[in-house]
């Protein structure tokens, strides 16, 4: 497929984050942000505090697409307060693969002054004009199915037929006997058997007498003689 007639079209970048991240820092963590380029665009995500090796950024930006330009440059640096912000790494974003087939999610590596390995950036990438030429946001995206047939939001009741008619059913008799309801009608049982056996009737015990009273309590003296002298008459 030819990439030809990008001109002007629109793509978004999103920067996810950062991994691997070679740290400037002796003491504290570092505070990384992410610069992009393309043409005469730049972009630069927010920092992220103490993001040290792994930052995350979670921020789209928007390309004007420029014909026979197919790379973005990208560079990650650390924030300083006080002094100059300290440079981490740099590299190139190719645009081949999102401009055939709309979509690319790739890591991409960054590198130092010198060529060495700095760490990696993850960027998420779409070119929505890519499926006018016929191809798919991923090969492996399963082809797209027909839609089911529409069904309408509200429909009248079912006929009376439709309902099959009430089946008359019987309780099965039980195989256990029914037990009596409480409490039970007078005489439906004979009293129960007393453990204790009956009294005697009155006859049986001999009539009570008692001494008369003089018994317990004999009759007071009388005067007592010699201690007073008799009336006179």
């Amino acid at each position: 497929m030819s990439l030809t007639g990008i001109q002007g079209q629109l793509l978004e970048v999103t920067v996810v984050g950062c991994n691997k991240l070679k740290d400037t820092e002796w003491i504290s963590r570092q505070d990384p942000y992410v610069c992009l380029e393309y043409g005469g665009s730049k972009f630069r995500t927010r920092t992220c505090t103490d993001g040290g090796k792994t930052p995350t950024f979670q921020e789209k930006f928007t390309f004007s697409l420029i014909e026979g330009l197919k790379e973005i440059n990208f560079s990650v640096w650390n924030s300083n307060t006080l002094t100059y912000d300290d440079f981490i790494g740099k590299g190139k974003i190719q645009l081949q693969k999102v401009l055939s087939q709309g979509y690319d999610d790739s890591p991409w590596a960054l590198q130092t002054k010198t060529g060495r390995f700095a760490g990696e950036v993850r960027v998420i990438m779409h070119y929505a004009n890519a499926r006018q030429h016929g191809t798919a946001y991923a090969p492996s995206a399963p082809p797209y199915a027909a839609h089911p047939p529409q069904v309408p939001l509200y429909s009248g009741p079912p006929p009376a037929a439709s309902y099959p008619p009430p089946v008359t059913s019987y309780a099965t008799p039980s195989a256990y006997p029914a037990y009596p309801s409480y409490p039970p009608p007078p005489g439906a049982y004979p009293p129960p058997p007393s453990a204790y056996p009956p009294p005697p009737p009155p006859s049986a015990y001999p009539p009570v007498t008692y001494p008369p009273a003089s018994a317990y309590y004999p009759p007071p003296p009388g005067p007592f003689p010699g201690l007073y002298p008799p009336p006179p008459y």
